[in-house]
């Protein structure tokens, strides 16, 4: 007996339907695509190179004595076998991508066309500044913004990515301690336990010691135990607001409050900050630094071809610290501030060779001007208002980490709904790539037992949101039902089967070998 799901179409719920296999391993229009080194161009190359004029004999010893190993395709191979890949990859530009906490959200094309202009994309790092006075004026332009919405003096644009800022930040904190005779002393940091793992990596990895800090029932910070943990031994305090369970810090004023008195900088991990852009200004809550996620809040690609990027914010006691180089307008036009000049004198060196991402800078500069300061507000506010319409109408049948209240910009559910099912959250997940829907992030944060974390994004439409909650809505109730099959060797329509993940992480096969008895290599 068939049901109509939400856009109209007939579905046959709480059965695994029974398909004949393909006798090509094609599945519909969906090709049957080998490894490129397992193609039959090895004697073919899909362009012709004019003969060398030399014969390579001023190479020495570094001349080429053995075949390459390199599979030759035409054009149209190429293009087919690359095509046929990415059919077989969920992407953004496909359907919602509800990854918690390292959101996917919509890249539009006018940021990409922006990126792209003659100016932007084709400068070269070394050259004069009078040459590239656009590409300085917009990293100004970008630095101005990223100060007025944190509400913080400076701010580093160099940074990569998040975690890359976070080092920037603990790095200028570790600076500030030693200009005032305290780094010796000052050799812990405070990390809540819901803390995204690069918090105590970086920490760690800086040459502090990581003490952690206890949560409470309702998913945040215990001021108590942090209280009890500061001292004059504390350098730092790593904070992230909105957390990594989805919820505002409400003691933050508090922790704040805490930190300073015990002479501890604040360092809050901005990876959320597109559930309060607009709203919240971090410098006004006591923030001392904190790095954002172009990607996330201001739509640049993660990696965009190239490195990502995470700017730092720091307060006024941390911005004589800040690493080089910075933009600074003057009568004589944009320049850059480098190490060796007196004004970064107490700059704490360079994190990159040179400026940091323009491509990144484009693109997120482009994403702010295109919605101005109301429709960065509404980022914010959609956001929000996505996240709680999933925790809304799933929380009937999935159990919410943390029901009391509205989430901020994610939803989180544990496995307490999935008791006596025989079905795990893993089990769960991979059902979802049948039903062809990226998997919500898995057991993270891991205070929350079996974790199953959504992350909408401000991006997303209510149709495609539909969507998305019919499929998890029929797949609760499949797993309540005790359809245990459909989840057990899940997923049955994917490209590849389920894996052995934790083999495939600790024993990667990274390097394809020709058969034995292959004379491939020797074409």
């Amino acid at each position: 007996m068939s049901t109509m799901n939400t856009v109209g179409r007939p579905t046959t719920p709480n059965r695994v339907e029974s398909k004949p296999a393909t006798l090509t391993g094609a599945r519909g229009l969906l090709q049957d695509e080998h490894l490129i080194f397992e193609s039959d161009g090895w004697g073919k190359t899909g362009v012709d190179l004019p003969d060398p004029k030399t014969n390579g004999s001023d190479l020495g010893d570094l001349v080429r004595k053995d075949p390459i190993g390199l599979p030759g395709l035409s054009e149209p191979e190429t293009m087919r076998h690359y095509v046929r890949l990415s059919q077989k990859n969920h992407a953004i530009d496909l359907a919602i991508y509800p990854l918690g906490s390292c959101t996917m959200k919509h890249n539009p094309r006018l940021n990409e066309k922006m990126a792209r202009l003659p100016g932007f994309s084709d400068i070269h790092p070394l050259q004069p500044t009078s040459t590239v006075q656009g590409a300085l004026e917009l990293m100004d332009t970008l630095a101005h913004w990223l100060k007025t919405l944190t509400g913080m003096p400076a701010v580093a644009l160099s940074p990569k990515a998040g975690a890359h800022g976070e080092l920037c930040g603990l790095m200028a904190i570790r600076a500030a301690h030693e200009a005032s005779g305290q780094h010796e002393q000052r050799r812990k940091v405070l990390v809540p336990t819901s803390a995204h793992g690069t918090n105590p990596a970086t920490a760690a990895f800086v040459g502090y010691t990581v003490v952690e800090v206890a949560q409470t029932d309702d998913g945040r910070v215990d001021v108590a135990d942090l209280a009890s943990k500061l001292g004059d031994d504390v350098a730092a305090i790593m904070v992230t607001n909105p957390n990594t369970c989805g919820l505002f810090e409400r003691d933050i004023l508090e922790i704040s409050r805490l930190t300073h008195e015990a002479g501890a900088y604040f360092y809050c991990d901005g990876a959320n900050f597109n559930a309060i852009v607009g709203r919240v200004r971090p410098g006004d809550l006591g923030v001392d630094a904190m790095h954002i996620n172009l990607h996330k809040t201001f739509s640049t690609p993660h990696g965009g071809g190239g490195p990502g990027a995470g700017p730092v914010v720091l307060s006024e006691a941390l911005a004589p610290f800040a690493p080089a180089p910075w933009v600074v307008h003057d009568a004589d036009g944009y320049r850059l501030i480098e190490r060796e000049e007196d004004e970064a004198a107490q700059a704490f060196g360079r994190l990159c060779a040179f400026q940091g991402q323009m491509g990144m800078y484009t693109r997120a500069l482009s994403y702010m001007m295109s919605h101005g300061s109301d429709g960065l507000r509404q980022v914010a506010e959609d956001a929000v208002l996505n996240a709680n319409y999933i925790k809304a109408r799933l929380s009937d049948l999935m159990s919410a980490a943390f029901p009391d209240g509205p989430c901020m910009h994610e939803a989180l559910f544990d496995d307490e709904w999935l008791k006596g099912t025989e079905v795990t959250t893993l089990d769960f997940a991979k059902a979802m790539i049948d039903e062809g829907f990226h998997p919500m992030t898995m057991y993270f944060p891991l205070v929350v037992h079996g974790a199953m974390l959504i992350e909408p994004t401000e991006t997303e439409s209510k149709q495609e949101l539909d969507r998305f909650i019919h499929a998890m809505r029929a797949l609760a109730e499949a797993a309540k039902a005790g359809d245990v099959d459909r989840f057990k060797g899940a997923p049955f329509h994917a490209p590849m089967k389920r894996l052995d993940e934790t083999r495939a992480a600790r024993s990667p096969v990274l390097r394809w070998t020709a058969p034995e008895g292959s004379n491939i290599a020797a074409e």
